[in-house]
């Protein structure tokens, strides 16, 4: 800067400096930042980075170091530090499974769903090929009936008998998928709210039931011991939640029998996909829970509903279903969270907050029916308030046993080392054992506005670049 040009000695580039900044403050938040951006020396090594998150709509910004040593010669093989980067910090990716958060992070997360389920049923990942010919299921377990609602297509057929407080017994109309009152009560006042949000609290203990009472029927259908059972064979499962549109939770599980060693062996002869089948549905229908205590609800017993849908999964053509969309339906619904049902997917700080909420007067029922519920002191394990943006469901999207298949954690890790190994044949290799030294800390997460457009602008371009790549690739295995 020459002292012609310097804003603190010369009045004319003073009056051109406080000018330029009046028309900036006068310019929209987004359209300032803009400027922002493109002023940045280094803004395309910013954009560099917000490439390698896909996108993500919430990155996590990281500063620090790492350095990577021969521990034999002490020589610095490679060396990485923040200072260099656009405001000394790291972009890396949310990780947030949920679409409505982060859709490029979503994408790579049912990705990784996709791969774990499906090699539960085909082999890969680390499991044996030989569980395509172990017995397997497609269970879709449901809630039973707290009242009836609007359902799409033709609704409960009209009647003129009315409910106590005045509605009707059926609605005679026939509705679209998409129509708002889908899943709304046919009568508010007669719908069981707090069952509803007791039995969503307590559904991850109820599939823990059917698991654990999966292997008494099959000792039963098998007539064996209920012991000697576990010595001859082990049920293996993943199961995903899934939200219906009435805000009641249900559960899509791939169910697999194994030999006592996990999927390296074969169940016995006798444990066939038929006796596994009439397991499932006898021990679905056993199942039965006592209601938490509460003096705002009579108790009783929990139980999954009476709609049960199975599908034998059969190694070759002869299956309903085949292996690769199971595992795709599964993992799409790891991207859905409670959104699915109308409700919000932040959590809840208070009781006017709810009355604040743009939700249906179900969901908002609903929420603060969870919200009462988890004030009586009965009830505190549950932690109902907490959870009250989910319904009072307080358990994960996806859960597996623990020998299925591969893990979210080792599938992450593969591709960290895809990625490395990719670096390091770009920056040179290095053989034998390494010792690497890292220090790290969080120092930010989000996007401002400008750099929020710019983000979404990079994942659009990624997701159409995969779609035209998917589009002239030829489909694997009959699927595209």
């Amino acid at each position: 800067m020459t002292a012609s040009t310097n804003p603190y000695t010369d009045p004319t580039a003073r009056r051109a400096f406080l000018a330029r900044g009046a028309r900036l403050r006068q310019l929209p938040p987004t359209e300032r930042d803009f400027v922002r951006l493109g002023e940045m020396p280094d803004l395309s090594r910013w954009l560099e980075q917000i490439r390698a998150t896909g996108g993500c709509a919430e990155p996590v910004y990281l500063a620090g170091h790492t350095v990577t040593v021969d521990p034999d010669t002490g020589e610095v093989l490679r060396r990485y530090s923040t200072a260099t980067e656009p405001g000394g910090r790291l972009a890396v990716r949310c990780r947030n499974r949920r679409a409505s958060r982060c859709a490029p992070c979503s994408r790579e997360h049912s990705g990784d769903t996709f791969h774990l389920v499906r090699s539960g049923l085909v082999g890969g990942k680390g499991v044996p090929e030989a569980v395509r010919t172990h017995p397997r299921l497609f269970v879709t377990l449901t809630a039973p009936s707290f009242g009836p609602v609007h359902r799409a297509g033709d609704c409960h057929s009209a009647r003129r008998r009315r409910c106590e407080h005045g509605g009707r017994h059926g609605c005679g109309r026939t509705h679209v998928d998409g129509d708002p009152v889908v899943g709304q009560p046919l009568c508010a006042d007669c719908y069981d709210y707090p069952g509803h949000i007791l039995w969503n609290a307590m559904a991850p203990a109820l599939w823990k039931a059917f698991r654990d009472n999966l292997y008494h029927h099959l000792a039963a259908q098998a007539g064996v011991g209920r012991s000697e059972v576990r010595k001859l064979l082990r049920v293996s499962a993943a199961k995903v939640a899934e939200y219906q549109k009435r805000g009641a939770v249900h559960f899509h599980a791939v169910v697999r029998l194994d030999g006592p060693d996990g999927p390296s062996a074969p169940p016995p002869p006798w444990a066939s996909a038929e006796l596994l089948l009439e397991a499932v549905r006898s021990a679905a229908a056993a199942v039965a829970l006592p209601c938490p205590d509460s003096v705002a609800y009579g108790g009783g017993r929990l139980s999954f509903g009476t709609q049960l849908d199975v599908h034998p999964l059969i190694n070759g053509a002869g299956g309903r279903i085949s292996d690769d969309a199971v595992a795709a339906y599964v993992a799409k619904y790891t991207s859905k969270s409670v959104e699915a049902a109308g409700a919000v997917d932040r959590r809840i700080e208070s009781l006017a907050e709810i009355q604040a909420l743009r939700v249906s007067q179900h969901v908002r029922a609903l929420i603060t029916t969870a919200w009462r519920l988890g004030g009586l002191p009965e009830l505190q394990h549950l932690r109902l308030r907490a959870w009250a943006h989910m319904l009072g469901y307080r358990g994960h999207c996806l859960t597996k046993t623990r020998v299925y298949s591969t893990t979210y954690g080792r599938l992450r890790a593969d591709r960290a080392d895809h990625v490395r190994t990719s670096t390091q044949n770009l920056v040179g290799s290095w053989e034998g054992e390494v010792a690497v030294e890292s220090t790290w800390r969080f120092v930010g997460c989000g996007h401002s506005p400008g750099e929020a457009l710019i983000a979404a602008g990079i994942a659009e371009d990624l997701s159409i670049n995969r779609d035209v790549v998917r589009a002239l690739l030829p489909p694997a295995d009959g699927v595209r």
